[in-house]
């Protein structure tokens, strides 16, 4: 193969003299090529292999700057360059990013070199190099080559912890043996002539025995070394309980701190892991409600309401618990402490009373000294010591107090009476019979909580005078025609023993209708009267009624009489209220229509209130009642006679609305002002015409349409 390239070499040699011949030119020459030469293995970056230098060709062209170059190497490499020395010498040196190995790699590399002038000319020569063998020390492989990380578990047994290996590269059949050794001399290693390494002690990591780092070397038989460097780190094993730091194991707090707030710092440190408290998981083991542990930090904080003055702090104020630390989540190793919380009381409740307004009814004749209330039995105080638990009462104040009422022994919260109640008495009377008192519940203990109690008294007067009313008894007029809410009338009632008492009335009896319980309403607070609804003369003329008073002693009732006055409100009603009637065409005037008549009737108007009055309809005023007023009677008469030859006539069916007025008896002036009611009676009348008048259906209807149009 290698002589088969070398031919194909030769032949471009061949190719490129023949072309500059034919240039007729003087060659371009390469001096000192072709050569051969030699290189030692493993040599470096630009170490030199073989100078050379160029004959420039008769025009004196220099050689193209970057010339002359290897195009072609057999076997393929690129551990080899051309440097420039100056415009004619020129040196062939290692590159480096190939090694050059004897024992692994080719031996002999055939390198072609060509140059090239300005104007074209060109040469091309073959440098032969060989690498020489050189005696290389031994070689460790791998990772252990940089230098080895090596592991072992603190409180291992001594003994083997790892095997050496290295090779020599002269020794291709690796049949020649290596010698190893530790280069530093180590009380916790050693290492055999094969390489092994052991350990000679129990290392513990918590002791400071942390890494130790060493240095192997081996020598091969021409005794050339090497060495590498062994790192040996000691793991720490989890074999250490975690250790409470912090000092305490009794805490005292205050109650009704604010949720959030930390009362506790629980700190432990782990041997195993010393300084790196972030490793470590706190807890608390006892079930409680109070207080909560922040796992990683080991800070303790109020997480629900701490009462000193309820529950079972109350009865006892110490809270116990035990905390757990532990450095890991599960497994490991843990550690527990027990510690207590004394939860202190403040005075965070102020003095309270069930009751902070009393309303008190003393006699007016009540003995000096009485006793009218003690407040102790209505007030306390919460807090579960004293003096938190402690409290007093201020000096009474108030209109009117001073003189009557006093605080007996002061500070006690006894009231007692020490002066003239007298109903009648001037001074007791300008202060109304009514006196205020204010008084204070305060703790003896800061920050001094305060509540005002209000203390009302009054005088109860003997009963001497009864409730009564200004009247024996009352008699109202309402008309009919008055609306709902309407003033009937005002009752009142007094009673001297408390002229400023407060009285309530009622209807205990009476005013009753077919439509409603009761037409009456009276204002509870005034006494007034009034109408729920119209009342109806015609119904019920006169209502009976009962009033009944009532004061926070005594009650009284009274007759009322209510007269309703009659008015004129209701509509004449006749009969019949509509009839039909059929005549002849030539009836006689003044005749009485089929003896029709109206009779009429008025609930509140006399029969001689009636008037009578045609409205639309009675077209050419055919028709009339007689009487046409006076009478609750009516007859219906023919007043003019019907006309149908001269066409005055056109209209044979009559349709009659009848007005019935009950304003006959007034006068024009009081018609003016009076209240008037109508009623209405509606007569249908049909004309039949003579035999020997013609009339046409279509006339006869619209006749019918024209009278109708009328009425409406």
């Amino acid at each position: 193969m290698y002589r088969g390239e070398l031919s194909k070499m030769q032949g471009a040699v061949f190719l490129l003299v023949l072309l500059g011949a034919m240039s007729g030119r003087e060659m371009l020459h390469l001096v000192h090529l072709p050569a051969t030469t030699t290189v030692a293995e493993n040599s470096p970056p630009e170490t030199p292999v073989h100078k050379f230098s160029v004959n420039l060709s008769a025009s004196l062209s220099p050689v193209i700057p970057g010339w002359p170059l290897i195009i072609n190497t057999s076997p393929l490499t690129d551990a080899f360059k051309v440097n420039w020395l100056s415009d004619t010498d020129f040196e062939v040196v290692t590159t480096g990013t190939e090694q050059l190995d004897f024992e692994t790699g080719p031996n002999i590399f055939d390198l072609q070199i060509y140059v090239k002038d300005d104007v074209g000319v060109t040469d091309l020569q073959i440098l032969t190099v060989q690498v020489t063998d050189v005696n290389e020390p031994p070689q460790f492989q791998g990772n252990l080559a940089k230098g080895l990380d090596l592991y072992i578990l603190e409180g291992a047994n001594p003994g083997f912890l790892y095997q050496v290996e290295a090779f020599d590269p002269e020794d291709t059949s690796r049949n020649i043996p290596l010698h190893y050794f530790l280069i530093f001399h180590s009380v916790n290693f050693s290492m055999s002539a094969n390489g092994t390494l052991f350990s000679t002690t129990e290392f513990d990591f918590e002791a400071g025995h942390k890494s130790f780092h060493l240095v192997a070397g081996v020598r091969d038989s021409q005794g050339l070394e090497a060495s590498t460097t062994l790192h040996v780190n000691i793991v720490n094993v989890n074999d250490e309980i975690p250790r409470f730091t912090s000092p305490a194991r009794v805490y005292t707090i205050s109650e009704e701190l604010v949720s959030g707030t930390i009362v506790a710092n629980i700190t432990a440190e782990d041997p195993d892991d010393k300084g790196f408290t972030g490793f470590l998981l706190y807890s608390i083991t006892t079930p409680n409600r109070y207080f909560v542990i922040n796992q990683l930090t080991g800070t303790i904080q109020v997480a629900h309401r701490l009462d000193r003055d309820a529950g079972e702090l109350r009865q006892n104020p110490s809270i116990s618990l035990e905390v757990l630390v532990k450095d890991r989540p599960s497994g490991g190793q843990e550690n527990r402490m027990q510690i207590t919380f004394i939860v202190e009381d403040i005075n965070d409740n102020p003095a309270m009373c069930t009751k902070t307004t009393f309303s008190i009814m003393v006699p007016e004749r009540e003995a000096k000294g009485t006793l009218l209330l003690d407040l102790n039995k209505f007030c306390f105080d919460d807090d579960s010591k004293a003096p938190n638990n402690q409290f007093n009462f201020t000096t009474p104040s108030g209109v009117g107090s001073s003189g009557r009422f006093s605080q007996d022994p002061a500070g006690s919260g006894k009231i007692v009476l020490i002066g003239d109640l007298d109903y009648e008495n001037s001074s007791n009377l300008a202060a109304g019979n009514k006196y205020t008192m204010i008084i204070q519940v305060q703790d003896v203990a800061p920050p001094y909580y305060k509540n005002n109690i209000h203390i009302y008294i009054c005088t109860k007067p003997e009963n001497e005078f009864p409730l009564a009313f200004d009247r024996p008894s009352y008699v109202f007029e309402v008309s009919e025609l008055r609306p709902a809410r309407t003033r009937v009338g005002l009752v009142h009632a007094t009673d001297k023993d408390f002229p400023q008492s407060s009285i309530m009335y009622s209807i205990s009896m009476g005013g009753a209708s077919l439509q409603y319980p009761n037409i009456f309403w009276i204002n509870p607070q005034t006494g007034e009267l009034q109408l729920v609804t119209k009342a109806d003369y015609e119904t019920t003329p006169i209502y009976i009624l009962r009033i009944q008073a009532t004061n926070v002693e005594d009650s009284s009732s009274v007759t009322v009489t209510v007269n309703i006055l009659g008015e004129n409100d209701e509509k004449p009603i006749c009969t019949p209220n509509s009839y039909f009637l059929a005549i002849p065409m030539d009836l006689k005037v003044g005749t009485n229509i089929q003896n029709f008549k109206l009779t009429c009737t008025d609930l509140d108007s006399s029969p001689r209130s009636f008037r009578y009055s045609m409205g639309p309809g009675n077209i050419n005023s055919h028709f009339t009642f007689s009487p046409n007023a006076g009478s609750n009677v009516t007859s219906l008469l023919l007043a003019t006679r019907f006309d149908c030859a001269s066409g005055l006539d056109k209209i044979w069916d009559y349709k009659l609305l009848v007005y019935i007025t009950d304003d006959n008896l007034l006068s024009g002036r009081k018609k003016a002002q009076a209240h008037v009611e109508t009623g209405t009676v509606t007569l249908s009348i049909s004309v039949i015409p003579h035999p020997t008048t013609a009339v046409t259906t279509t006339a006869r209807g619209e006749e019918r349409r024209l009278a109708s149009s009328q009425l409406n």
